[in-house]
C-alpha cells in the first residue's frame, strides 16, 4: 500500500501562484509515476501532470503547459505541483496519484490521495 497526503490548495486571484505537494508513504519503491490530476464540478476527472519517479521525465496537459512545473524529492518521497498563471478555469480539486504503471490514464493509478480544492478568483 502507499499512501499519499496532498497539501498546498487555496484560494488564489486569477494570474497568481500555488504549490501543491503530496508526500507518499508505504510501498513507495512501487512507484513508477507520481501523477496530478483535477476534477471540477460537473466535469470528468482529467490529467493535469505527471513526473517518472526514478528518470524525473516530466508530462504535462496542452492546458497546463508552460504555466505548471511538476517535480519531485525522491528523499523526501514528495512530489510538487507550482502552478503559476493561474486561470478561473484551473478551478478545481487537484488529486495526487501513484502508478507502477503508465501516467496518462486515471486507470493506471492505483493509490489516490483525497484531494485539495485550488480555487481561482476572476
Amino acid at each position: 500500500q502507499v499512501q499519499l497526503v496532498e497539501s498546498g490548495g487555496g484560494l488564489v486571484q486569477a494570474g497568481g501562484s500555488l504549490r501543491l505537494s503530496c508526500a507518499a508513504s508505504g510501498r513507495t519503491f512501487s512507484i513508477y509515476y507520481m501523477g496530478w490530476f483535477r476534477q471540477a464540478p460537473g466535469k470528468e476527472r482529467e490529467f493535469v501532470s505527471a513526473v517518472s519517479w526514478s528518470r524525473g521525465t516530466t508530462y504535462y496537459a496542452d492546458s497546463v503547459k508552460g504555466r505548471f512545473t511538476i517535480s519531485r524529492d525522491n528523499a523526501k518521497n514528495t512530489v510538487y505541483l507550482q502552478m503559476n498563471s493561474l486561470k478561473p478555469e484551473d478551478t478545481a480539486v487537484y488529486y495526487c496519484a501513484a502508478s507502477p504503471r503508465g501516467y496518462r490514464s486515471s486507470n493506471a493509478y492505483d493509490y489516490w490521495g483525497q484531494g485539495t480544492q485550488v480555487t481561482v478568483s476572476s
